[in-house]
């Protein structure tokens, strides 16, 4: 073999091992979002994965061309068809509890699909001419960590993002199979036929994942959903989780904490030609027919603006669109807005955890204006026991003082709890009133 095709070989590992990674992240964030607990095991069991194929890679003594073009059609195989969405949504849909689908998940496809591309450079080292032993493998770990550089970044910031992910998931199993044709040469009929299928069961498992749309961000979805009295009532699923609803009614209904947040801008506080800013766009209802404020809407995916309007709302969103990173946003913005709303969610229940903490909600109270307002949309248990709830109002409450509470859904598991803040409040220490000293009618003629 030429020492370009040995390079062209392990680059394709390469770029084509931390595609995959990339890739299976991106299909657990609708089923198990993208929190620290999800995203660092799967990296680690993908690393360990790979450190048990250099190891059996080192051991393989013969054929070494053979037994590197049978693993990369076995992985253009796995990465065909385990990486695609229907797949992944069988197994989550199948399997429960979840952390069982999961395991199926990373042990069954990524972690097999690690270790047959991970013997790759130990394998091919036998075969690179080089005066010494450091240089081969120095050229091999370059040529494959240089794919697996640019792998990283083509699939997940171009194809990805303008084609979607199940091109992502084909492109990586075309790939795969291309590397096992170039390394089968002329004569291997068999290894090319079997690269050829390979193509074929990718393509076929990849052009009919059941959304309206994905993107490097999300799945999307817009579905029928059946509303006594109510035509064409229509869904927004994000990620699986329902984000807006909206029919063709006169005026149109839409989700009870959407109304709730109407109600709140338009008839509590009165608003009336002032500056709104949205963070998280969902289905941009807030705003849809609402002409007598001013919106601003921050969504991190660039795409959510067009499937929403073609899709969803059909008809033009109101507002202005940045796409952009919520904290990123506040953090840089001059702008100052007399309500901010937060709306942000990966899925049901899963609030991307860098926009939870303090440092967010001074972000989000810098850029309102004196008297501005921040409304919140959380989801999470009715009663507020659990520590997520009670710590998450506590620490919004560390930066806006004493803020109002909602619970639109009591008598639910999960309920959507709308939080009210002042830019005008300040945090400060309670006291209780106590028979011995009870000072409440004096703060209560201060109110007076």
């Amino acid at each position: 073999m030429s020492r370009a095709l040995l390079y062209a070989i392990v680059f394709i590992e390469g770029f084509c091992s931390l595609g995959a990674e990339v890739i299976a992240l991106r299909r657990l964030v609708p089923h198990v979002g993208s929190s620290i607990v999800i995203t660092a095991p799967t990296i680690g069991l993908f690393l360990l994965a790979l450190a048990l194929g250099y190891a059996s890679g080192a051991k393989v003594a013969a054929d070494y061309t053979k037994v590197v073009a049978r693993n990369f059609l076995i992985s253009a195989a796995l990465a065909g068809i385990g990486l695609a969405g229907i797949t992944v949504d069988w197994l989550f849909a199948h399997l429960q509890p979840t952390l069982v689908a999961y395991l199926v998940f990373i042990g069954g496809v990524l972690c097999p699909l690690a270790w047959l591309l991970g013997q790759t450079v130990p394998i091919l080292t036998n075969l690179m001419q080089a005066e010494r032993t450091g240089e081969a493998s120095g050229m091999a770990l370059y040529w494959s960590t240089l794919g697996s550089f640019l792998g990283s970044l083509t699939l997940s910031l171009i194809v990805m993002q303008w084609l979607g992910v199940s091109a992502a998931v084909f492109a990586c199993a075309a790939i795969l199979s291309l590397g096992a044709l170039l390394l089968a040469g002329r004569r291997q009929w068999a290894t090319s036929a079997l690269a050829l299928g390979c193509m074929a069961l990718a393509a076929g498992f990849n052009a009919h994942h059941a959304v309206t749309a994905d993107t490097a961000y999300a799945d999307y979805l817009i579905t029928p959903v059946a509303r006594e009295g109510l035509p064409d009532s229509r869904a927004f699923m994000v990620n699986k989780s329902l984000a807006s609803l909206i029919d063709d009614s006169e005026p149109p209904h839409y989700t009870r904490y959407i109304r709730h947040l109407r109600q709140v801008l338009l008839d509590d506080l009165g608003y009336r030609d002032r500056d709104i800013l949205v963070l998280g766009a969902g289905g941009f209802t807030l705003s849809h027919r609402e002409p007598l404020n001013r919106y601003t809407y921050v969504d991190i995916d660039p795409k959510i603006r067009d499937i929403a309007e073609q899709h969803f709302l059909k008809e033009a969103a109101r507002g202005e669109f940045i796409a952009d990173d919520a904290r990123r946003f506040v953090a840089t913005t001059e702008r100052r807005f007399d309500a901010v709303v937060v709306d942000v969610y990966s899925s049901h229940t899963s609030i991307p955890t860098h926009l939870v903490t303090r440092e967010f909600w001074l972000g989000a109270r810098q850029v309102l204006k004196p008297d501005g307002i921040l409304l919140a949309n959380l989801i999470v248990d009715g009663k507020l026991e659990t520590p997520y709830a009670r710590n998450l109002l506590a620490t919004i409450e560390s930066v806006f003082g004493r803020c109002a509470v909602d619970v639109l859904h009591k008598g639910k598991p999960l309920a959507n709890v709308e939080v009210a803040c002042f830019a005008s409040s300040r945090p400060s220490a309670g006291k209780l009133y106590v028979d011995e000293k009870n000072q409440a009618d004096v703060d209560r003629s201060l109110v007076h």
